[in-house]
Order: structure tokens, then sequence, then C-alpha cells
């Protein structure tokens, strides 16, 4: 068997030196969730060096409201050293279970990848316990998956093309999968199965995520080179509209999209970023490139079910600040994740806001926090 085919290893609160902070060179792509008594939970992958074998999923939790965080309460590594462990996602689900995802490769990119999850039932328990790690998907959900009016959970997964700035080293026949694809589940997580997918021009490695509209169409969007692209299903993901560049800006970079309990939609984005990546530029680059663009991360809010944007708040204007992920806590406030100057500072930063502190444009509420390095 494919060694990227065999479970990783779980390590509970582990003392091993290469699991700590100080023996880490590069870290990023990181991912939140909050438990309704408060306890977070922020999780990145990391290693030696940039996205290449080896590279191991840390996760670190606080139960102080985010004063502090401990580090590498759990850590997932694959016993093979050419397998490496990228793109981790939190995801709570409807039961109050703390999904653990990450994607599983050979190398930089074998081709076919594959999502794999552990789930932990007890997320506020002294000592967590995780279930073992099963594969679900082909491809990688660096994203969180969405519950529909009809309790239908939808996993965006993507398998990247060959158009995408990244050639596969293997071929496994997937051809027919290398699109912003949709994996479905109707019993709760047990089983899933591949439901459709969209095609985007331009996409670049997708990074895809899923909202439904208020009618009750899905709206799919796509990190693309020149900004973000959409597409639409109305028969819950099965088949999608053709692909195109969408009215929302983007510097080529992982966003997040989310309804919000209120039935506003949040956005987390680069906004009025000041620089443009150069496509050719890009493409000539090797599997760890060089962006631009990456600067004004920025909370928004729509009222209108997405057509426009008119709330704003910034929450770090610096450079070399991306990949944002978000929930929506019980008590009212929003959680931000995101990564920056992955190898020189490899800061983890959390922010913590309300909808207010959006819709006034600046910070007014009494919990808020920015800019708090995690790791």
């Amino acid at each position: 068997m494919n060694a990227s085919l065999k479970p990783a290893n779980i390590f509970i609160e582990p003392s091993q030196k290469r699991f700590k902070d100080n023996f880490r060179r590069w870290q990023g792509i990181p991912s939140i969730e909050v438990t309704d008594s408060g306890r977070i939970f922020i999780n990145f992958y990391s290693g030696q060096d940039a996205e290449v074998g080896g590279n191991v999923m840390v996760l670190c939790m606080s139960d102080d409201n985010g004063k502090t965080f401990q580090s590498a309460v759990t850590v997932v590594e694959h016993p093979d050293q050419e397998c490496r462990i990228y793109d981790p996602n939190l995801w709570m689900d409807p039961f109050k279970r703390l999904w653990m995802t990450w994607t599983q490769t050979r190398g930089f990119n074998d081709g076919r990848m594959g999502v794999w999850v552990a789930i932990c039932e007890d997320p506020d328990a002294e000592k967590l316990k995780w279930s073992e790690p099963r594969r679900i998907a082909n491809g990688i959900m660096m994203n969180k998956p969405i519950v529909t009016s009809k309790q239908e959970w939808l996993f965006p997964c993507a398998i990247w093309s060959n158009t995408s700035g990244s050639t596969p080293s293997e071929d496994h026949g997937l051809h027919n999968e290398q699109f912003s694809n949709v994996y479905a589940s109707t019993d709760h997580g047990k089983t899933f199965h591949l439901r459709g997918h969209a095609e985007v021009p331009n996409r670049q490695f997708d990074e895809h995520m899923i909202v439904e509209k208020e009618d009750g169409a899905l709206w799919m969007l796509v990190r693309t080179f020149d900004g973000i692209g959409e597409s639409f299903s109305q028969d819950g993901g099965r088949t999608w509209s053709p692909g195109r560049k969408s009215h929302i800006d983007g510097p080529c970079s992982r966003f997040h999209i989310r309804r919000l309990k209120s039935g506003r939609l949040l956005m987390i984005n680069h906004h009025n970023f000041e620089e443009r990546i150069d496509v050719d530029d890009i493409m000539n680059q090797g599997n760890v490139k060089k962006w631009k663009g990456r600067s004004h991360l920025t909370a928004l809010l729509s009222e209108d079910d997405g057509k426009t944007w008119p709330y704003s708040l910034l929450l770090d204007e610096r450079n070399e600040v991306s990949y944002p992920d978000a929930t929506e806590a019980s008590d009212g406030y929003l959680y931000v994740t995101y990564d920056r100057e992955r190898v020189k500072q490899r800061e983890i930063l959390m922010a913590r806001f309300t909808e207010e502190d959006i819709l006034q444009g600046e910070c007014t509420s009494e919990k808020s926090v920015f800019k708090k390095d995690c790791k």
C-alpha cells in the first residue's frame, strides 16, 4: 500500500523535542474553533522546512480566554517521512464534536492527496481523546464544511488541477476529479461520497468555501489568480453553473466566508491591498512561492446575501498576513486566526471581536483582541 494511504500517528501532549516550539522552523495555515465553555483551539502545520515531507500538524489550546495557549496538546505526524501532514482544519459539528482534519500526500503533490479526520467527542475534557484517523475523501480540505437547511453536511475538497502551478509527481488516474469538489454526508459524518464539482477558470489551489444563499441555492467561492471566482448550485451541490469571476477581489490567497446567527454573511479577506501578483512570475517559481498583496486582512459584513459588503473592520494591516479561518462562538464573539511571515516570524495570530465592532468600523466591545500571538 502507498504510504500516504496509511494513517498518521496522533500524539497526545507529546514531550519529544521535535514537537517543541523552538524546534520548528516554519509554520502556518491555521484553523480555529471554540467550545461552548470558551475553550479555544487553534491548529496549524509546521516542521523543519516549508511544505515538504515530514511536516506535522500542531494543535494548541487556551482555557483562559486566549491570554495564554498550551502548545502541542495534540500532534499529528506520519510515520513515513516522505509524507507530509498539511492544510489542517477544525470544525465543531452540530453534536458539539470537534473534527480535526488534515491532508496527507507524498512529497508536495502526489496527484491524489487525501483528507483524513479524527474526532474528539468531548473537546472540553481535561485530556483530549481522538478517534482513529480515517480517510474520507481524495484531495485537500482546508476550509470548514457547512450544514445545509436540509441537514446535509457538505465538505469542500479539491484535487489541484495541472494548471494550478503545481505539477503532480504521480498519476493516479484522477484527472476527472481535478476540480473544486463537494463531498456530502447524509448520515452525520459516518459516510461520504463525491457529490459534484465546479469548474472555475483561473483557479489556483482552489481553497474553496460554500455558503447557502437565502433562497436555498449554494454559492461556492474559489481562490483564483485574478481574485475570487464563483459558481452556483440549485440541486444541493450535484451540478454547478459555469464558473466565473465574482465581484469580490482578492490577491490570490485563502479567504473565509460564513453565515452568522444574525443572518449576515461574514467574510475575512484582504481588502484594499496594494500589490498584485504577476501570474507568469508565480508560475515560474517553485512549489513554495513568494506572494504579493497579502496585507490589510479585514473582516467584512454583508446584509444583502453577499451582493455588497459595506461594513469593514481592519484586523491587520501588515504584509505577509494570510490564510484566515474563523468561527462564531456561543457568546456572540467572532474568532479569527491567521498566520504572519511563516518562515521569519512564524506567527500564528488570533483576533476576537463582535459584529457590532464591524458595523461601527472600530473596536468597541470589552473582550476584543487583535494581533494576539498564539503559538
